[in-house]
This record gives C-alpha cells, sequence and structure tokens, in this order.
C-alpha cells in the first residue's frame, strides 16, 4: 500500500521509509551532518520536473547509496558507497545514457541497495509519482 513516506521496491519486496526532500533547501541539506542511518529508512529527493543531477557527500558522514530514478519510478543508475565527505560530483546517470533526466534520488545508508536486491531496472511504486505513468502503480 503506497504511503507518502514510504517508497516501495515490489520486485526487491523491500519497503523503506522516507523523509521527503522537496524544496531547495531541504534537498541542499539532505543527509549532512547525520551520524547514522537507520535500516530501511533514507532521504527521498524529489524535482518539480526531471533533470540531469549530480550530487557530493559534501558534510555527509556516513557513507551511503544513491538511487537514481527517472519520471516513471524505474531505478536508473545506482551509486554504491558513496565516499563520506567527498566533494567528487555524483551523477544521476552513466556516460552515454540517452535519457540522463532524473525525478527522484533515494539515499540509504551505504550497503542497502544490495542488502535489499535493488537493481537498475526496478521500479519504486511512490504516490508522488504520476500514477498513469508510473512504471509500478500504486495499489
Amino acid at each position: 500500500m503506497c504511503q507518502p513516506d514510504l517508497a516501495l521496491f515490489p520486485d526487491a519486496e523491500a519497503a523503506i521509509r522516507v523523509e521527503i526532500a522537496d524544496d531547495p533547501e531541504e534537498r541542499a541539506q539532505g543527509l549532512m551532518y547525520r551520524k547514522e542511518l537507520a535500516p530501511l529508512s533514507g532521504m527521498l529527493f524529489i524535482y518539480e520536473s526531471p533533470r540531469p543531477v549530480a550530487f557530493w557527500m559534501r558534510n555527509t558522514l556516513i557513507p551511503l547509496d544513491m538511487i537514481f530514478m527517472d519520471a516513471q519510478g524505474s531505478i536508473r543508475h545506482i551509486r554504491h558507497a558513496a565516499v563520506p565527505l567527498d566533494e567528487t560530483p555524483i551523477p544521476g546517470h552513466v556516460d552515454g545514457d540517452p535519457e540522463p533526466e532524473r525525478l527522484m534520488i533515494l539515499e540509504i545508508a551505504g550497503g542497502e541497495a544490495d542488502r535489499l536486491g535493488l537493481q537498475e531496472g526496478m521500479a519504486m511504486a511512490f504516490p508522488g509519482l504520476d500514477q498513469s505513468r508510473a512504471a509500478a502503480p500504486c495499489q
């Protein structure tokens, strides 16, 4: 069941409790200065429209997995275990991706994506997606 604070990945049978970052200030703050992140929890960054994105780990004290999703909620790219405090840009796509725009990015604790079995191509069910276009519409 879709809830506004739950990211569901039906193919992995995973549910992740999320904090929402959907305005510029919240997205800029992100998970900076956090010393821990509980299992099955994270932050979901939501943009007004799909766009090319790049993140960094400035002032982020814990390793994070970054799951980059398109407008349909499909995982297009995963950055595993981003290095704490690294200011190197982390793009939301790989070179040559014909559709590099991303609508949502989920940050979870480093290693969680593998532990949960999240993979590129899987879809997230979330009420904030356009349900008429969602790869995994809310039930």
